[in-house]
């Protein structure tokens, strides 16, 4: 039977308590002219979430199954044709009610008006959110750790690419790329700690809640959860329908991880100038100039750092949405609150994707950046500590002693630190405890304190890959279980679905046929 949107509007023009559909202008800015792109985002987790509730209220026996199966046939043929009765029309009160009314019309008001019972669209919305909410996490964590397995495999490739680590934006001391890629990693594994947590966090169904009170139907919360993916039903129904608080502890772990990023992204940048040179990307990563024909720029990495950006700024438009409302069903919070996040994750998604293929296209020129360690002076402090330990010398002193060698050598033009030490302190330099002041001595002996040193690099890279193992373990195990809840509720309709056939009387068919 083909509904027409006449029809669909009749019933939702009069609800009983309001009589006529919303303003048209209102309509357009709440809803839009026509649900269809609604009807991507929600309807498929609204029918998900629909099929537990029918398969939890028939097997409890609140519905018969002579009601339900009506409806998750229904359904099921809505979604296989993707909503095709549903495109093209306007959704004046939201795109549940449109899908909802339809129902109604199509089946009936005594099975397709059976399915709110014991719901309300509050506790629809915010389990919606988590269903959806929890895939966007898990791809953020997936791409996350990309990010760190292609840090982590730089790092092992690169042991004795030594360069000058800055400080104020001044050569510092010397360390191996491999021992900076490994120390980002690391930063990006308690960011990974924190996205895991807001998934362990979204792991509570809300269903059940109501519109804010619960129910007196004596309904199976934990069935529904179960069915949904979810280890356990919420436990308070004004809190499951009144808090969005894990919208903006996903806002905040993005808003941290965006800056962790853009350092990341910062550095690499600075690196592929021309001044510097430390690091060479491929063509398939730079661009050039429209007008000057010698530029190669990185631009994707500005890029990422605004994409990086952007979740800071959701944050704070989400909870200055959510601030000072009433701790109940709120529009504010519950829409207007969560608005910023779709974008800012998506945003943060392809910021991790792009960061990743710098990382894992840019090579090093290990040539400048030993000579600029050497140029840089990053000796300096490793002959200050040989004359602690050699010499017995108080290491303010030894501080000064180098200092002013080094204030000398800038008098004189001279850039290495070894050959001006050697002319201005011989004696530093007899017999064979003498300084070894190349830069890629000096790493190999900074072992202590987390050092660039190869026993030290090796053993933190290590210690990431395990927790990242652990990490993506998890993760496979949280996927894992959505699968199964989705193939247990398959499974669920389609028993109800042969128990209405078998309870349905044959019409038309002889006997045995």
């Amino acid at each position: 039977m083909v509904i027409s949107h006449a029809q669909i509007l009749a019933h939702l023009g009069d609800t009983g308590r309001v009589a006529g559909t919303l303003n048209p202008k209102a309509q357009a800015i709440l809803f839009g002219d026509v649900a269809d792109d609604a009807i991507d985002r929600d309807l498929p987790w609204i029918t998900q979430v629909d099929r537990a509730h029918l398969v939890m209220m028939a097997e409890t026996g609140l519905l018969p199954v002579a009601h339900v199966s009506p409806l998750l046939r229904r359904i099921d043929e809505m979604e296989c044709s993707g909503f095709a009765v549903l495109r093209g029309r306007s959704a004046p009160r939201g795109v549940y009610l449109l899908y909802e009314t339809y129902l109604i019309a199509d089946l009936g008001e005594e099975i397709g008006g059976v399915l709110q019972t014991a719901r309300s669209r509050n506790d629809l919305g915010a389990t919606v959110l988590r269903l959806r909410l929890r895939g966007v996490v898990a791809d953020l964590l997936t791409g996350l750790s990309r990010l760190q397995a292609t840090l982590l495999r730089r790092a092992a490739a690169y042991a004795d690419a030594v360069f000058p680590i800055h400080t104020h934006y001044q050569p510092a001391q010397p360390v191996t790329l491999a021992h900076y890629y490994a120390g980002m990693a690391a930063a990006l594994d308690r960011d990974a700690e924190a996205l895991h947590a807001v998934l362990a966090d979204l792991d509570r169904c809300p269903l059940g809640a109501g519109a804010v009170g619960g129910t007196g139907l004596p309904i199976d919360t934990r069935r529904t959860a179960a069915l949904l993916g979810f280890s356990a039903p919420w436990t308070h129904s004004i809190d499951a329908v009144a808090s969005r608080d894990t919208v903006l502890r996903l806002l905040a772990a993005l808003g941290i991880l965006g800056v962790t990023v853009s350092r990341l992204a910062h550095d690499l940048q600075l690196w592929t100038t021309g001044e510097f040179g430390f690091l060479a990307v491929a063509d398939d990563l730079v661009g050039t100039s429209s007008m000057m024909p010698q530029k190669r720029n990185v631009y994707m990495l500005e890029h990422v750092k605004g994409m990086a950006a952007a979740p800071m700024g959701a944050l704070t438009t989400a909870a200055m949405a959510m601030h000072a409302t009433p701790f109940s069903n709120s529009i504010a919070v519950g829409t207007e609150g969560v608005k910023p996040v779709w974008a800012a994750a998506s945003g943060m998604a392809d910021a991790l994707t792009l960061i990743r293929l710098i990382v894992a296209g840019a090579e090093p020129n290990q040539g400048a950046m030993r000579l600029r360690a050497i140029s840089g002076q990053t000796n300096a402090t490793a002959l200050a500590d040989w004359l602690v330990r050699e010499r017995g010398m108080p290491f303010r002193r030894a501080h000064h002693e180098v200092g002013d060698v080094i204030r000398s050598m800038t008098v004189q033009g001279v850039v290495d630190l070894e050959t001006a030490a050697r002319d201005a302190h011989p004696e530093w330099f007899h017999g064979e405890g003498a300084p070894h002041l190349r830069p890629g001595d000096i790493v190999i002996a900074q072992e202590h304190g987390g050092g660039p040193g190869p026993v030290s690099t090796a053993r933190e890279i290590e210690r990431v890959r395990a927790s990242l193992r652990t990490r993506r373990a998890a993760l496979l195990g949280q996927r894992r279980r959505w699968r199964t809840a989705r193939e247990e509720l398959r499974v669920a309709v389609q028993s109800i679905l042969d128990i209405a056939v078998i309870e349905r009387p044959c019409r038309g068919r002889p006997a045995g046929a």
